[in-house]
């Protein structure tokens, strides 16, 4: 009973992308994201034939409770009207997007306040394991987990060559004991999203930090106490952002606490609406790629 959870706006920005700016409805509307997204949904459920199913949403992709943690939370994504920086032609092809998947009666959800990696780590902690998250953030790797079958299905090299992250995949990748990863990257910082991570102290060095201690709080304790784990420079610079150190724990990992509203999640076994899935494949030209996804529910 493998639960597939998708990161939606990963899925689209990688298919609007990827995908050539050409494919346009019949009436000139670019229309690459919607079937980028739905060819590689059709493709991923052929791979994986989950059971259950859900395209998981941002109710906000600025958290409020993230912002006044961390002012400079993504600022650096915003346009000049304050709005999130978006492709011109990509935005409007979103709504029709989710107008094709509740119409075939995918399941969705996105809660307000909260991003969809919130959802998934809520969902990964809450629902029976085997999970697959499929997204292009490695953000997600934290919530990793053999014991419970939990990996990410991560899309960064493509579709065709994707890799499927476990814990061993981590170890090999950064050179950290697997499970470690959040601390790892609260440490090394993310710049797409303007998290500065602790400052002086790259990638290496928090491989190095990750080897010897296991959460954040030893690490500080560890530096203040003098232990010898730690060098000097790297004492003197975990120090020096012990205010960002404090909040790191919070803004980057992931809530596993979200209200998730009472949902079916089971792969739909049948269309809501023949009659809107037929218009909306007529009116913006999705012909083969609503036939795909169809065909890879099991419908036709």
């Amino acid at each position: 009973m493998t639960l597939m959870l998708l990161d939606s706006a990963s899925l689209w920005y990688r298919a609007y992308f990827g995908m050539p700016d050409t494919l346009v409805s019949p009436s000139g509307m670019p229309v690459n994201a919607i079937r980028g997204y739905l060819d590689m949904t059709s493709r991923l459920l052929i791979k994986y034939q989950p059971n259950r199913l859900v395209a998981c949403l941002e109710g906000d992709w600025r958290p409020s409770w993230r912002v006044d943690l961390f002012p400079d939370y993504k600022l650096n994504r915003l346009d000049d009207t304050g709005a999130e920086e978006e492709p011109d032609t990509l935005g409007p092809q979103i709504p029709v997007l989710l107008d094709v998947l509740d119409a075939l009666g995918i399941p969705m959800v996105g809660v307000d306040d909260y991003e969809a990696d919130d959802l998934m780590a809520t969902f990964s902690v809450k629902q029976n394991g085997p999970i697959r998250i499929v997204t292009g953030d490695r953000d997600l790797f934290q919530l990793v987990d053999d014991k419970r079958d939990v990996k990410v299905v991560y899309l960064a090299k493509g579709i065709s060559n994707h890799d499927l992250v476990d814990l061993s995949w981590i170890a090999k990748k950064y050179e950290i004991p697997g499970d470690r990863y959040s601390l790892f990257a609260m440490i090394r910082g993310d710049s797409s999203d303007g998290l500065p991570g602790i400052r002086g102290i790259g990638e290496k060095g928090a491989a190095t930090i990750a080897n010897q201690f296991k959460t954040l709080p030893e690490v500080m304790s560890a530096a203040k106490s003098g232990d010898e784990r730690l060098t000097p420079n790297l004492r003197k610079k975990l120090l020096e952002s012990s205010d960002y150190a404090l909040i790191a724990p919070k803004l980057v990992g992931c809530a596993m606490d979200v209200a998730i509203p009472e949902m079916k999640i089971d792969l739909p076994t049948k269309p809501v609406s023949y009659d809107k899935i037929s218009a909306l494949k007529d009116e913006f030209g999705l012909g083969a790629s609503i036939d795909r996804i169809m065909a890879a529910l099991g419908w036709v």
